[in-house]
This record gives structure tokens, sequence and C-alpha cells, in this order.
């Protein structure tokens, strides 16, 4: 079996196949800032105009509705034209919905700002469309999930700016008068109030159009890849009859409607939640605004993280069986997969591969919950794995397949033949990979 390890993840590897690559992938951190500087202002939106909950919601449905509206249009052009061209639409899209900020503040109303962020995420729908298989197509195919996973981890750190660029220079910034408060205003006091307010509410998405237009500009310029879609033309009723009896298909899709429903919701309402949760502990409005985010970019950065960590897994794991050690259906089915992942630890080459002895083994996953453990690997990758290893623990603390899979792994090791022992740890003496045993576990 051919090593995907040995093959460059981006092209050639050269730098005329890693400009497109990173070009392409600063697209992800684009849509990422969009949909989270957006999503903490359906609260600023009701305070701002004085609405209900309910009403400022309607940004969240003008902003998906864009990608849904756009999702099989994106698709047909890019299949007409190329994914180059879809990149560039949907990057003109993008500034032009963020340049509609400005009238629509003029005019000093609700709704033009729903026209402008569904012109906006219309924008999005082509990027994304456009963006996920070009990547795939900037290379092997057998580093595609790799290369896919890197780009797809620059999406969350887009996600984490636009959630600070919402606290920093929106949220702090606007008038420090509450809800209540506003609601006893004049007509001429509130109309102060609110221009002052979008004032402060448009700047970030001016400036995210400039950047837009920017790169739409350095897309159009720098050489990229002529690759299309070339499965030929859409069969569009046949094609959706012909997927929806494909049983893992159809339920995949039902996971995901649901999936991207909750997640929405959470990231939207908790600004609500923790608004009240914090104001009832006596805090002011805007005060508590500020500290809901603070926490939601907090959650972020635990997704970003492990966005780049599970990329990095990916050189090892097969991504089915990776998705299925994160969140098995069963226990035995942890076992096996745990036991499997034994099979590639004493299979592939290392340099000294340290597990402590330190874990509780009485009781091999409760015993762990308070235990110590620790990976070094000397050489290489041995930091990266050392400190998320150790990040991971904190995030999982309350048992999670990680720490299984430690646990395992100290088994394993202080029963293995393979190696010696220094210190009261096990030394790898692997030199060598034993192409079948890796072969097996990665089909």
């Amino acid at each position: 079996m051919k090593d995907s390890r040995k093959i460059p993840v981006i092209g050639d590897g050269t730098w005329a196949a890693v400009v497109p690559f990173a070009l392409i992938t600063f697209c992800f951190a684009l849509w990422g800032f969009a949909n989270d500087v957006t999503t903490p202002l359906v609260k600023s939106f009701s305070k701002i105009f004085r609405m209900s909950v309910t009403e400022g919601t309607l940004v969240q449905v003008a902003f998906y509705g864009g990608y849904f509206a756009m999702a099989f249009p994106a698709a047909m052009f890019i299949r007409r034209y190329s994914y180059k061209a879809g990149v560039m639409l949907g990057l003109g899209l993008y500034a032009l919905g963020a340049f509609l900020f400005f009238p629509a503040k003029m005019t000093g109303d609700y709704y033009p700002f729903l026209i402008a962020y569904f012109i906006l995420t219309c924008g999005l729908s082509f990027l994304e469309t456009s963006c996920n298989p070009y990547i795939l197509s900037m290379g092997a195919e057998e580093t595609a999930t790799r290369r896919l996973n890197l780009a797809q981890a620059f999406n969350p750190m887009g996600a984490l700016l636009g959630m600070y660029v919402a606290m920093e220079f929106i949220q702090r910034r606007l008038h420090p008068l509450d809800t209540a408060g506003r609601a006893l205003l004049s007509g001429s006091e509130f109309e102060a109030v609110r221009d002052a307010d979008l004032e402060t509410l448009i700047a970030p998405y001016l400036v995210v159009g400039l950047v837009t237009l920017s790169m739409l500009v350095l897309v159009r310029l720098v050489r990229m890849p002529r690759h299309r879609d070339t499965s030929g033309k859409i069969d569009f009723l046949p094609t959706l009859k012909r997927l929806v009896a494909v049983r893992r298909y159809r339920e995949g899709v039902v996971a995901q409607f649901f999936y991207v429903g909750a997640q929405i919701m959470c990231w939207t309402f908790i600004i609500q939640y923790g608004t009240r949760l914090f104001m009832s502990m006596g805090m002011a409005e805007q005060a508590a605004e500020v500290r809901s985010q603070q926490f939601n970019i907090a959650a972020m950065a635990v997704f970003c993280v492990s966005r780049f960590i599970c990329t990095f897994l990916l050189r090892f794991f097969n991504s089915g069986l990776l998705l299925r050690t994160l969140e098995p259906s069963t226990a035995t089915e942890a076992e096996e997969i745990l036991e499997r992942v034994h099979i590639l630890l004493t299979a592939v080459p290392v340099r000294g591969l340290r597990v402590s002895r330190g874990l509780d083994m009485d009781n091999p996953v409760d015993g762990a919950l308070g235990g110590r453990s620790e990976i070094d690997i000397l050489g290489g990758h041995g930091s990266i794995i050392r400190q998320s290893v150790r990040l991971l623990e904190g995030i999982l603390n309350s048992g999670g397949q990680l720490r299984r899979t430690l646990i395992l792994i100290h088994q394993v090791s202080t029963r293995s033949d393979r190696g010696t022992r220094t210190n009261g740890c096990y030394q790898s003496n692997t030199k060598h990979i034993l192409p079948d045993i890796f072969h097996t576990f990665l089909i």
C-alpha cells in the first residue's frame, strides 16, 4: 500500500501549488468570520430597533436563507464554468452584501439589513460550494481528506476573529443604555441613539467588504488551477430520487439538518440566555452581553484547536474510523477501535514513544479521571502531540475516549515485547512499518 504520508498534501509541494491553496483556504476564514460576527448581533439588533427577540432572529432567517436559496444555483454555475469562477462570484456577492450595510444604515430601518445579509450569504453559498471541491482537487486523491480538513481548520479561526470583533468593536461600543431604558426614550432621542449604534454596527462589515474585494482581485490575478466539475449535466429529480433511496445518505442529511439547527440555535441564544443570567446576578446589560460572548469565544477556541488536532490525527487514522473513535455507539465498539489504535501504534515508526505509568489502573475509566497521563514523542511532532493531549485532557475531563485511548496505550505498552522499559516508562524500539497491519487499520 502506498504510504499517503509521503505524498505532498498540497499539489506537488511547490509555491505554484501552495499560493492558490492559501488563497482558497483564506476564503474558509472569511465565511467563518461572517457567520460569527453576525450571530451575537441578533441581540444587538433587537435592542437597537426596540424589537422582540423573535423579530431579531429574522437576521438568522435571512442569513441562512441565502445559503438555502443559492446552494443548487451555485452547484450548476461551477459545473458550467469552473471552481475559480464560483469563488470569484461568491467573493463579489459577499463584498456587495457587506457594502449594502451602509445604505441600510442610511434608511434607519431594520429590513434593508436583512436584504444585505441575504445577498452576503448568497455569496457565502457560492464560496462554500466552490471552495470545498476546489481544495479537494488541489492534489493527490490519497491526501484529499487531510487537505480539506487543513483548509477547514481555518474556518473556526475566522469565526474566532468574528466573535472577537463583534464583542470588542460592536457590543462594547454600543450605547450603554439598556433595553428597558431605550423603551422610555422619545422619538427623537431613540433615533439619535439608534443612528449612533448603527454607525458602530456597520463598520466591521465595511472593512470585511474591502478585504473580500481585495481577495477577489487577488484570485483574479493569481494563476489558479483550472479545475471544474466534469461529472456531466445535472438531472435534478432523477439524482434526488437516487440519493433519497440510499439509506445512509438520507439519514445523514436528516442528522446534518438537526445538527446545524441545534448549533445555530445554541450559538444564537447563548447570548440571550447569558445576558439574562448575568443580569440576574446584578450585572449591567451591556456588560452581561460581553461576558456571554466571552464564553462563546472560549467554546469556539476549543472547537478551533480540536480541528487542528484532528487534522493532524488524520495523518494516521482513516477519517471514518476517527469519527467513530470520537463518538462510538457502544462500549464494545469503542474497545474494538482502541485495539486497532494499539495495532497502529505498534506498527508505525516512532522515536522514543513514552507513555506514563502514573495512571490508576484499578478502575480503567473512573480511576483515570483523576490520574496522570502523558504522551511524549521525541522528535518530529512531539510537542504538538504532547500539548494536544494535555489540552484535550482538560476538555474531556468527564471521561472521553481520549482517556480510554491513553489507558489502553498504557496497558498494551506495559505488556509489549517490542521495546524496553526505562525509568518506569516504555521505550519503543520500533523502526519499521508493518504494511499489512497498517493497511488493515486504514480500510
